[in-house]
């Protein structure tokens, strides 16, 4: 046991009475039997603390779309690199074609604004202590931000995430703050959550809430659903995909989907 989930133990015991070593025992077999199955973050916005092994990868060739009344935006395709290049710590690419279709105009195509993140798991989860991480992201201005399809300025968000699985379910969520430089915009927060079944050994299903704060100057809030799911066809291969919709400020709705490929030491 290292001595960060030590020091969670400690702190857990604390606050709640010491359980059966049988009941702890179950507990912690349910975990094994189920960590090889949760797939936590895309195809979600909310994200988890939750890094990709050490020497393995993740690569993703997706889309994502989002609609509302100036039409239409997103990335046709993005690719996405995930790499563990120690344990607990993952390296994270988004290189994107980023396209614009507004209500009134031509649709204009072009590479976006690069994202480039690193994400490190400081406490692993035990049977009664959730893991807990951050990935903070940095927005490299790579888009020609006279077309819209990139910010004009580098971005960076530094989120704080928890992770906790028990049986089939898993939920993860959190939230952070986003560093928004430019003329009328306003730096932001944005939290979310969510929760996923394990509902066969190829699929797993989930839905998040989650808010953001204004992002401009004299802009609104907005709060959005999503549900979604994973599908394995193999373990290298899967499916992913979600869709979802405003609940609260300007109405409008958003959707993404992703064929992963996973591989590394074994695989």
């Amino acid at each position: 046991m290292t001595e960060n989930r030590v020091h969670c133990e400690r702190l857990v015991a604390l606050i709640k009475p010491n359980t059966s070593r049988a009941f702890r025992a179950v507990i912690i077999i349910a975990l094994m039997v189920t960590a090889q199955a949760v797939c936590a973050g895309p195809p979600f916005t909310t994200d988890d603390p939750e890094p990709v092994e050490y020497k393995h990868w993740e690569v993703y060739l997706a889309s994502q779309l989002a609609h509302d009344a100036s039409g239409w935006s997103g990335t046709s395709p993005q690719v996405e690199v995930n790499y563990g290049v120690i344990t607990n710590l993952q390296l994270h690419l988004i290189a994107p074609i980023a396209f614009v279709a507004p209500a009134h105009g031509s649709t204009r195509f072009g590479y976006g604004d690069t994202e480039l993140g690193a994400k490190y798991r400081f406490i692993e989860e035990t049977p009664r202590c959730p893991q807990i991480g951050t990935f903070p992201l940095v927005e490299v201005p790579s888009g020609d931000r006279e077309r819209r399809l990139g910010s004009g300025h580098v971005q960076a968000f530094l989120p704080l995430w928890l992770q906790k699985s028990a049986g089939p379910w898993t939920t993860y969520g959190g939230g952070g703050y986003w560093i928004n430089p430019g003329a009328e915009n306003r730096n932001w927060w944005f939290v979310g959550w969510l929760l996923q079944r394990q509902v066969t050994a190829k699929l797993a299903l989930g839905a998040e809430v989650f808010h953001e704060t204004a992002q401009e100057k004299g802009g609104e809030s907005d709060t959005q659903f999503n549900l979604g799911g994973v599908f394995d066809f193999s373990e290298t291969y899967h499916l992913l995909a979600s869709a979802g919709h405003t609940i609260q400020g300007s109405s409008g709705y958003q959707g993404y989907i992703a064929l992963q490929f996973t591989f590394g030491p074994g695989k």
